[in-house]
């Protein structure tokens, strides 16, 4: 990757999917809950809690310090386009 890609907006969309935007206009659906193991995601499997993310960092994050790299979701979004289109 070239570039760091940077989350511009970002949206719930049920359960645990998010709706993504980048800062080269990629955009797409993701759903988080493969993501969701371990002490620091622990809180997240709670929907109320995980809909309670903000954009940090250029990338979403939780307010109990959680959160997953910018590239990481820049890639699952892609890989998710490619297959709808």
């Amino acid at each position: 990757m070239d570039f760091l890609p940077t989350v511009t907006r970002a949206e719930h969309r049920g359960q645990y999917r998010v709706h993504l935007e980048f800062s080269d206009g990629l955009a797409g659906t993701i759903d988080f809950e493969c993501w969701l193991d371990g002490p620091v995601f622990e809180p997240l499997k709670d929907i109320d809690y995980f809909a309670r993310f903000f954009i940090e960092g250029g990338t979403i994050a939780w307010p109990n310090g959680a959160d997953l790299a910018p590239e990481t979701l820049y890639q699952r979004t892609k890989a998710s386009a490619a297959q709808l289109a």
